[in-house]
Parts: structure tokens; C-alpha cells; sequence
């Protein structure tokens, strides 16, 4: 099968178009015809080698973290899902690669295709909805009547998480530039922050929930805006200790995150404010239940660009000059054969 590959760590121009092996199916496998995938910065990060101390890929491997597509094979002990089932997946850590025609998944990872979208809109849910859920129904636990603060409102994981948060009954403030306003204002946003001409921690004030997505100073004057008693849920990091505990890292690398978020987690405390880093992860269930709210008009996707598979190095480029509206999506195969 075709696979863009990453063959070295390296920055730019690392992606090749490959011929390789078509994945082994396990016994709780799906195996999916990938009809259509999507690009995050998290595939940048990944080919550029920021995660391999804890996500070591051995070079050459497949890129890619969406999936959308239609069910060929099934394992020996998967009942769930049948052939020609439409699914979307994001794929669990060590097993991903969606930028290739087919990707053997673990059934646990997978849930129904919405009705309502097509293969491309599909695509484009998985990573960022699973984030914005973990963070928000998991981890934050939002309340009606909270004040969430998602920065980047018009990004990939923003433009679902204003959705969600309103959904959850959060009054929710975001950031973005000024052609965006009218956009994130019609997913949901009460509260819109122009980056470019305002400071956000002089507008806002008392907050219940930041989901950060920025570097280390937006991260530092996000403590600002929040209540004491608040939370700051960061996805862009520094990892916590308790990611480290959850991935059972070894000491070393338990000793190196505790010394990489100790600044963070040393002012949150003073502050009274719950820190916690957030690296999301593959979850069915939780997608099944994202799709329930997208059938029910609840949420809807945001797609930027749609481009073809021949271009997926171009794509992974666009993503990483932050410019996107939402995400940008790969159409890899147009229909089953």
C-alpha cells in the first residue's frame, strides 16, 4: 500500500510517499480503508522527533493521527464492528499512521461515522474532539454557569471546544484575530479577544477553567484570569508527574518532566489553582458519544482546506503556518473500490 513516511527525525521535507507492507491485523483489530485522514501540528512535532522520549518511533514509520473510513477486515475477537461498518478512529499511541490507504486499528479506539458528515468532515473530529472532551467533561469536569477561557478559538482544537463548553453550559471567552471574530462568535463564544490588539489577561478576570494551547508566556498570564480554586489544563505543555505516572516512565524521565513543570506546578499551588497537563488519548466510548452531539446538530466541524493525498506534505506545511480556520483534511481514497 501507499504511506507517506517520516524516515528520519528531521524538520521539513521529511515525509516521503512509500510503498509498504499493509498493516498485520491483531485479534481486536479493525482493519480501515482509509477514505479520508487530517492533519495536526501534533504530526509536525511527532516527524521532528519533540516526543521521542516518550513516543520513540523508529524511523521509517507512517505519520498521521484521523482517520476516517470503511471497515474490510475484522479481528478474531471483534464483534462490535462488521465489514463496511463507516468508522472514524484517532488511533492509540505506537499504532498510529493515517497518512496511508489502509491502518489496522484496536476496535477500543474506534466509534460509528456521524451520518451527517462526510468522510472528510469525519476526519477531521477525532484528535481535536477527544482532546477538547478529555479536558473539559474529564478532566475540568465544566458546570453550567462556569467561565472557560479556550485560547486560539479558531484553531483545530478551539473551534470544538467553544462548541463543547457551551454545550456544557460554560460561558466561554476565546482569542483569535480579527478576521476570525465572526467565526468563533457563530460556534458559541460569548467573550471574543482580538490577540493582536488586546491582552487578554486585562480583560478577563475570575474564570473557572483555561484550556491553554500556547507557548510558556500565554501559559503564565493565563494563571491571571483564573479564580482561585481554578483550573489551568494545558496541552501544549510542560508535562506533570502524574503524565508521567500514567505513561510508567522510567525514573530518569519521571525526574526530567517533574524538573521540566516544577516553575508551573510551584505557582499554581501558590495560587491555589489545579495544573494538569493533558496529552490525549485514543478512547471509542468517548468518540461515540462525540458523535451522538454532532448527529443532534450539537457540534459541527470546522474544515479549512481539503487536500488531495499526493499533497499531504503540502498540507502538514499549511498546518504549521498556524493559519488554518479549524482543520485542514486529506481525501485519500474517494470511494471503496
Amino acid at each position: 500500500m501507499k504511506a507517506f513516511t517520516v524516515d528520519r527525525y528531521k524538520k521539513k521535507g521529511a515525509l516521503r510517499l512509500d510503498n509498504v507492507p499493509q498493516p498485520e491485523l491483531q485479534d481486536n483489530d479493525v482493519l480501515v480503508r482509509i477514505q479520508a485522514t487530517a492533519v495536526n501540528l501534533l504530526d509536525a512535532k511527532v516527524r521532528d522527533g519533540e516526543f521521542k522520549l516518550f513516543l520513540p518511533y523508529r524511523p521509517p514509520f507512517v505519520l498521521g493521527h484521523d482517520v476516517a473510513g470503511t471497515v474490510v477486515r475484522t479481528g478474531a475477537k471483534v464483534r462490535r464492528f462488521k465489514v463496511g461498518d463507516e468508522v472514524y478512529a484517532r488511533p492509540r499511541d505506537h499504532r498510529v499512521g493515517t497518512f496511508a490507504e489502509f491502518i489496522a486499528v484496536n476496535y477500543a479506539d474506534v466509534a460509528l461515522k456521524p451520518k451527517n458528515l462526510s468522510m472528510e468532515e469525519a476526519a477531521s473530529i477525532p484528535l481535536v474532539g477527544l482532546t477538547a472532551w478529555q479536558a473539559l467533561v474529564e478532566v475540568g469536569k465544566v458546570k453550567p454557569g462556569q467561565k472557560v477561557f479556550i485560547q486560539a478559538g479558531s484553531g483545530g482544537v478551539g473551534t470544538f471546544a467553544i462548541q463543547l463548553a457551551k454545550h456544557l453550559g460554560a460561558t466561554v471567552a476565546t482569542t483569535t484575530s480579527t478576521k476570525n471574530v465572526e467565526l468563533v462568535k457563530s460556534l458559541g463564544a460569548d467573550v471574543v479577544i482580538d490577540y493582536k490588539t488586546q491582552d487578554f489577561e486585562k480583560v478577563l478576570s475570575g474564570y473557572d477553567l483555561v484550556l491553554n494551547s500556547q507557548d510558556a508566556k500565554t501559559l503564565d498570564k493565563s494563571f491571571g484570569v483564573l479564580k482561585p480554586g481554578g483550573q489551568l489544563i494545558s496541552i501544549s505543555g510542560p508535562p506533570d508527574p502524574a503524565f508521567a505516572k500514567e505513561l510508567g516512565l522510567n525514573l530518569v524521565l519521571k525526574l526530567v518532566i517533574r524538573l521540566l513543570s516544577r516553575g508551573v506546578r510551584k505557582k499554581a499551588k501558590s495560587l491555589g489553582i489545579r495544573y494538569s497537563f493533558l496529552f490525549m488519548r485514543a478512547e471509542g466510548q468517548q468518540l461515540g458519544q462525540i458523535t451522538a452531539l454532532i448527529e443532534s446538530g450539537v457540534i459541527r466541524p470546522v474544515v479549512d482546506k481539503v487536500f488531495p493525498f499526493e499533497k499531504t506534505g503540502d498540507a502538514l506545511e499549511y498546518v504549521e503556518t498556524g493559519r488554518a480556520k479549524g482543520k485542514v483534511v486529506i481525501t485519500v481514497a474517494d470511494k471503496n473500490p
